[in-house]
């Protein structure tokens, strides 16, 4: 575990001390890991997750595939 000093206004305190109560959680540093998974899951590429890794796996076992020559070409994109 690391751990860090962090300065933060008023307003992220707050918002901090909200997600805090809102989910019952004993301290900061849980809301924290709370708020950073949620960005993790809303804002982060999915090709950095590895759920996404698995999924495009076993996509790739089960799926149909058509393989394309020139993908331009058989869309009508030239």
């Amino acid at each position: 575990m690391v751990k860090s000093v962090v300065n933060l206004g008023e307003h992220e305190n707050r918002v901090i001390n909200i997600v805090k109560a809102k989910y019952g959680l004993k301290d900061k540093s849980q809301a924290l890991s709370v708020i950073i998974k949620g960005y993790e899951e809303c804002e982060l590429e999915p090709q950095l997750r590895p759920e996404y890794v698995k999924e495009i796996e076993e996509t790739i076992k089960k799926g149909k595939f058509v393989k394309v020559k020139d993908f331009a070409e058989e869309y009508g994109l030239k």
